[in-house]
């Protein structure tokens, strides 16, 4: 859901070099578009104030010490009210599919100027997905390539006629984990309940190349 124009963004940061935490610091706070709530240089330090405070969008660099991007990512994603991440990093051939493989919101070059992360910041804030040299529409032709890897794991678990209680048993999270999650596989699967859910992972089942979701903790 998009964010109305008249309020502005909480944005956290997260950079280990203190130079360019800094540097970012200071465009976000001149910006009057956003409002800087916290900045921190390691992903344990980004997941617990995350978790503490509201954050709308986060940006963060891919190789933050010291879970590094992907699998803070993935924690967050585990909280209710988790922020949309833009990874801010070095451009590489692979780099902007991985992070969007990995659940981020949008990619940002390091290479581009500062208003291009002003603007892809601003666009994630109304809703939107950004990444560069990829043409995101041809990629969610696979609704599957935007699951997240726990969203994944709990299509599979519901597959088997989990009922929400299991589901949480199963994979170790909270049934109001379970729901959250279970919407957001709604709305990308383009499904309206579980039973409509089930029917597309039996008739697009994908190979077991999978299996690495079962445990995605």
């Amino acid at each position: 859901m998009s964010k109305p124009e008249n309020i502005k963004t909480n944005i956290m940061l997260a950079d280990s070099n203190p130079l360019v935490l800094t540097a970012m610091s200071e465009i976000f706070e001149r910006d009057a578009r956003f409002s800087l709530v916290a900045t921190s240089s390691t992903a344990e330090g980004f997941l617990g104030m995350a978790m503490r405070i509201t954050v709308d969008i986060g940006v963060i660099d891919w190789n933050l010490p010291a879970l590094g991007g992907a699998k803070l990512i993935e924690v967050l994603r585990e909280q209710d009210t988790a922020p949309r991440i833009v990874v801010y990093g070095d451009m590489s051939k692979d780099l902007p599919r991985i992070t969007m493989s990995a659940g981020a919101a949008a990619f940002a070059s390091r290479s581009d100027d500062v208003d291009g992360l002003l603007r892809t910041c601003a666009d994630v804030a109304q809703g939107k997905m950004v990444f560069p040299f990829l043409d995101v529409r041809q990629l969610q032709k696979d609704p599957i390539q935007q699951l997240s890897r726990r969203e994944r794991a709990i299509l599979e678990a519901l597959s088997k006629g989990l009922t929400n209680r299991e589901l949480s048993l199963e994979l170790g999270i909270s049934i109001n984990t379970v729901k959250f999650h279970l919407s957001n596989l709604y709305e990308k699967l383009s499904v309206r309940n579980r039973t409509q859910a089930i029917a597309y992972f039996y008739s697009n089942k994908h190979p077991s190349k999978d299996s690495e979701f079962e445990n995605p903790r």
